[in-house]
């Protein structure tokens, strides 16, 4: 049986199968070497990832085996401002310490030989969740700021160091670069009033770079196709079809998405706040979404 690798945490995980994600990068990348299992639920805070961990990991492994590692990734909907649209999601920073301390503690106990990888918050783009709310905000005032998202991110850190666990300061990392906002960060899709490319070539090639760079350190081998492709001429349309430009050109583009996109606020409202009644006698359905082959490998 192949090692397997278990994404947990909030929507940020959850949409990661989607094109251009993090987690399907992940499985492309240990194509045939490691299953990922993704285990995330969108809107969640680690009050609630801690309630329904035990059974998120049911299943994962047959008995007696253990996964390769385990990330846990929250912290995004933690660090929403107790006082604004969003709070519901909040919550305190002593709590989410021990809440991290927590999932950590039963993901060691129940698999001692698993390497369990805390992963920060990432910024937050403050205009950017302005411009595209979760719902109603009459406030007029970002329902999370980067400010908290940092404090959370130093205290997601510091879980870590004490625990002698692995982790990715994410938070600090995507800042690092120059407009990380328009780089790094996912706007709703078929809401462009700017008119602008919500994806740009100078984008991907950040990425492009981070990546080898990663490879270098690690001692890694890395193919460097962002270079490579641009090498020939006319390269957009020799080897760019319309689901290729989405797929190369914005390969990382939708790992993290702190900005906003349309969704359905409310109703994730209802879902979390009965949680604990909807999860204790009822199967937990952990599923990956569906992916729709092209018509042309049907025929």
């Amino acid at each position: 049986m192949r090692p397997k690798l278990v994404l947990f945490g909030d929507s940020i995980t959850e949409e990661s199968f989607g094109d251009g994600g993090w987690g399907a990068a992940l499985a492309h990348h240990f194509s045939r070497t490691v299953d990922v299992v993704l285990r995330g639920y969108s809107g969640y805070n680690t009050r609630w990832a801690l309630r329904v961990v035990e059974r998120a990991m049911d299943g994962v492994c047959l008995e007696g085996k253990s996964p390769m590692a385990v990330t846990v990734f929250f912290g995004a909907n933690d660090a929403s401002l107790a006082d604004r649209s969003s709070g519901f999601q909040h919550v305190p920073l002593p709590e989410y310490q021990n809440n991290l301390r927590a999932i950590c503690s039963f993901l060691k106990e129940r698999w001692p030989s698993t390497v369990v990888i805390l992963i920060t918050p990432p910024p937050v783009d403050e205009n950017g969740r302005l411009r595209y709310p979760f719902g109603d905000n009459p406030s007029g005032l970002p329902e999370r700021t980067n400010e908290s998202a940092g404090a959370y991110a130093k205290a997601c850190i510091a879980v870590a160091k004490e625990s002698g666990i692995p982790v990715i300061d994410i938070w600090s990392k995507m800042q690092q670069f120059p407009n990380w906002e328009k780089v790094f960060l996912r706007y709703p899709f078929g809401d462009n009033p700017s008119g602008l490319p919500e994806r740009t070539n100078e984008s991907a090639g950040a990425y492009a770079k981070a990546c080898i760079a990663v490879a270098k350190e690690s001692g890694i081998p890395v193919i460097d196709i962002w270079s490579k492709m641009q090498q020939f001429p006319n390269w957009e349309k020799v080897f760019l079809s319309s689901v290729l430009a989405d797929g190369f050109g914005g390969v990382a583009n939708s790992i993290f998405k702190t900005a906003g996109r349309t969704n359905h606020n409310q109703k994730r409202k209802i879902r979390s706040e009965k949680l604990v009644e909807s999860t204790t006698n009822k199967p937990f359905n952990c599923l990956l979404p569906e992916r729709r082959l092209p018509k042309s490998l049907l025929k």
